[in-house]
């Protein structure tokens, strides 16, 4: 029985089991009207409609009894579905706007980092406040110590800021700094170059030379070259402050400034750059000292030429001549003796002042001799005792030119010629003077006999004026060659031998012959020796040398027929 009621269940499983439709929850179901046996299976369908009324039944009580709920799950859900929509479209919007979202957060971390960085450079700035302040006041400082004079200091905060800029060359501050330096050392530098350019000694000009070297401006050449040129312009403003109205004092104190001034700076030169004898190139100076030297020995000689031919005195002459050479001979220390470059200006000097003295001389004879009125003059004549009041070296002219106004004012005038010669008569000039004096005695010679020949003289009047030629061959022209024997050793006969000054007044002479001649000058009773002087005898009585207006230099001048006593006697 057991083994024909399990195959009856066997069988309902496998037979369930060849159902298709029958789903994995019917399948239970399925088993059990398998073990129905057929009424049951009849009955299965009327009970199954039975059950489904039931459930309908009440299905539509709880419907009805819980309308509400259904409606309210309704709506609900029309809700949901409407949020659903608008929670789509705003999560659109929302995927739209997220990329903004992370571009805006990017940008505030970022500006977030430059925040914390400007921050953390604050505090950095902060902690070193005080140490920046003092950065930033080295310019201030720096031309303050200029100003004061305290260089090293100055070149040290130069220094220091220097180094600076090379280890933070990318830094506008320091770059900053290092520019306004730049021009507090260009003041500096000028300042250094302009106590150059004052006067100041060795131990200063070593100071300030040290100073342009730690500046490192100029190199070793050009450090030379600018020493000499402050220093030239140093003694070209001594110069200009010197009056250029009087000759003299200019030329005086030229020759002062040179002598002490140029001294001192050739010192000062070889002090402070001494040669090296490495053979160094840098430290060469290719002959700028001596081309220096030259360029002012030059501009000195250039300005005595200029300036000697305004000296109106031989005694002037004499004293710049004195000077000169002594200044050379003090440069002669350094190496820039020109005392033989002077002769030859002097020489000018003294010729060209000779000349005008001389050319002088002639004119005012002329002008004397156009206005001279022929009336015969008293004799002029001097006490003896006038002899033991004159300098035994002086040369009295003749007391007979007296009676010659315009022989007295030649003679006047080459005594003046001959006084500012004496002082500084040059031997080389001895013939080239010699020359000049009798063209100055053929000038007057010329003008007697041009005198004679347009104008028409009476007969006393004719022989005053034969008196005038014969005392300017017998006394004036041997008182002027033995004046300037006393110039030059020897020189009187340069012009005794110049015999042809008078055939124009020897043949005056002849002409003349036919009246009765004038009264001779004894040309013994006034001849004087070369070399000393004799008494002048004029009708037995000695001349007093007391009454012409004599021109001492040194004591030992020669004098002069006195201007007043001339004007006098032609006013008679």
């Amino acid at each position: 029985m057991v083994m024909e009621s399990e195959s009856p269940v066997d069988e309902t499983q496998n037979v369930a089991g060849f159902l298709p439709l029958a789903s994995v929850s019917q399948q239970p179901y399925v088993s059990e009207l398998l073990s129905f046996t057929l009424d049951r299976l009849h009955k299965e369908p009327e009970l199954l409609r039975i059950d489904a009324e039931r459930i309908q039944r009440q299905m539509q009580e709880v419907a009805v009894g819980n309308y509400r709920a259904f409606i309210s799950a309704a709506d609900a859900l029309l809700a949901i579905r409407e949020e659903v929509s608008s929670i789509d479209k705003h999560l659109e919007s929302l995927i739209g706007e997220i990329p903004k979202l992370t571009s805006g957060c990017t940008d505030f971390i970022e500006s977030a980092e430059q925040i914390l960085e400007k921050r953390k450079m604050n505090q950095t700035l902060l902690a070193n406040h005080s140490t920046l302040l003092d950065l930033l006041e080295i310019p201030q400082l720096m031309d303050t110590c200029v100003r004061n004079g305290n260089y090293d200091e100055a070149l040290d905060l130069e220094a220091f800021v220097c180094k600076l800029s090379t280890m933070h060359s990318k830094l506008p501050v320091i770059q900053a700094l290092a520019a306004e330096v730049r021009q507090t050392t260009q003041s500096l530098l000028s300042q250094l170059l302009q106590k150059l350019r004052s006067n100041i000694q060795l131990p200063e000009c070593l100071r300030i030379i040290g100073y342009l070297r730690r500046i490192g401006v100029f190199s070793e050449y050009e450090m030379r070259l600018q020493f000499l040129r402050c220093r030239e312009a140093w003694l070209a403003g001594i110069l200009d402050d010197l009056d250029q109205r009087n000759a003299y004092e200019y030329l005086k104190g030229m020759v002062n400034c040179h002598r002490m001034h140029l001294f001192d700076v050739v010192n000062q030169y070889r002090a402070i750059f001494a040669d090296d004898t490495s053979g160094s190139e840098e430290n060469y100076d290719g002959g700028l000292l001596f081309s220096w030297a030259t360029h002012q020995i030059t501009s000195h000689l250039k300005i005595l030429k200029i300036m000697l031919p305004k000296l109106t005195e031989g005694g002037s002459l004499s004293n710049i001549l004195d000077q000169c050479m002594y200044c050379a001979m003090g440069l002669g220390w350094v190496g820039l003796d020109f005392r033989g470059l002077l002769p030859p200006l002097f020489e000018e000097a003294v010729l060209n002042l000779f000349s005008k003295n001389m050319s002088t001389a002639v004119e005012n004879f002329q002008l004397v001799l156009e206005s001279h009125r022929w009336v015969p003059l008293p004799a002029v004549g001097f006490s003896a005792n006038g002899l033991g009041e004159e300098s035994q070296e002086d040369i009295a002219p003749p007391s007979s030119l007296m009676e010659h106004p315009p022989l007295a004012v030649f003679v006047n005038g080459v005594a003046a010629a001959m006084n500012e010669l004496r002082p500084c008569a040059p031997i080389r000039l001895k013939h080239v003077l010699a020359q000049e004096l009798v063209k100055g005695l053929q000038a007057v010679s010329d003008s007697l006999l041009r005198y004679n020949t347009t104008r028409m003289l009476r007969e006393n009047e004719s022989v005053l004026f034969l008196s005038l030629c014969r005392a300017f061959v017998e006394v004036a022209y041997p008182h002027c060659s033995t004046c300037f024997g006393r110039c030059y050793p020897g020189g009187a006969s340069l012009i005794t031998d110049a015999k042809n000054l008078f055939d124009g007044i020897g043949r005056l002479f002849a002409t003349s012959s036919s009246k009765e001649p004038p009264k001779p000058l004894h040309n013994s009773d006034r001849r004087l020796s070369e070399n000393g002087n004799l008494p002048i005898v004029e009708n037995g009585i000695v001349a007093n040398g007391e009454e012409y207006g004599n021109s001492n230099v040194d004591q030992k001048e020669l004098s002069d027929v006195s201007p007043d006593t001339v004007e006098k006697v032609d006013d008679a």
